[in-house]
């Protein structure tokens, strides 16, 4: 499945990284891709789709803001 290119937001001196939704298949890449753009704080805002236990050991932090999608 082709997914989407992230877009970056910039506004003041905040930025913001809008993705898809990785799967625990997917994780590694999406890691490499976070890491790529300096991404410290990744907000998740719909169910789950993968396990953010190897996001967090590459040192990002993850906040879950839940919201059914």
């Amino acid at each position: 499945m082709n997914r989407p290119a992230p877009v970056e937001i910039s506004y003041e001196n905040m930025r913001f990284l809008i993705t898809h939704n990785p799967t625990n298949a997917t994780l590694n890449k999406f890691t490499e891709e976070l890491k790529k753009y300096g991404v410290t704080t990744l907000v998740r805002v719909c169910d789950a789709t993968y396990d953010k236990a190897p996001v967090e050991k590459e040192g990002i932090h993850v906040l879950v803001h839940f919201r059914k999608c």
